[in-house]
């Protein structure tokens, strides 16, 4: 079997497209890079609808989006030159154990992790506060 022959792997074994057998297994792996992992488009309609409103209530400023090959952040700014105020993150690893989204604070803590985006995004939603009306 020479380097240009079109080759199958059928149940374990290789197998050329002519009939001839190999019996060593071909692991070749095409030099494809690593998918990387992006918020969805609706994703980034919910997060944005939040994002907002917010910024019109003045409560934050600005926003950065990173995409990686494990994870893709939404970082939230009270202002450009700070820390994070809050990041929204994707991690599709942790889909089938606590949710592939999660709402992380300033110390690093994580205030909701879920399923669902929308459901995540309640926790950043502007309290209504309690007043007394005469």
């Amino acid at each position: 079997m020479s380097e240009g022959d079109d080759i199958a792997i059928v149940s374990g074994s290789v197998r050329s497209l002519d009939g001839g057998s190999n019996s060593a297994a071909v692991h070749r792996k095409p030099n494809l890079p690593k998918p990387i992992v992006a918020f969805h488009r609706t994703e980034l309609d919910q997060i944005l609808r939040l994002y907002g409103r917010m910024v019109a209530s003045g409560e934050w400023r600005d926003y950065a989006i990173g995409h990686g090959t494990d994870k893709a952040i939404f970082a939230i700014f009270r202002r450009a030159s700070e820390m994070p105020l809050y990041r929204i993150e994707k991690d599709p690893k942790l889909a089938r154990k606590q949710g592939a989204y999660c709402v992380v604070g300033t110390g690093g803590v994580i205030l909701k992790r879920g399923h669902e985006l929308a459901n995540v995004l309640k926790v950043l939603e502007k309290k209504k506060h309690l007043r007394v009306v005469e």
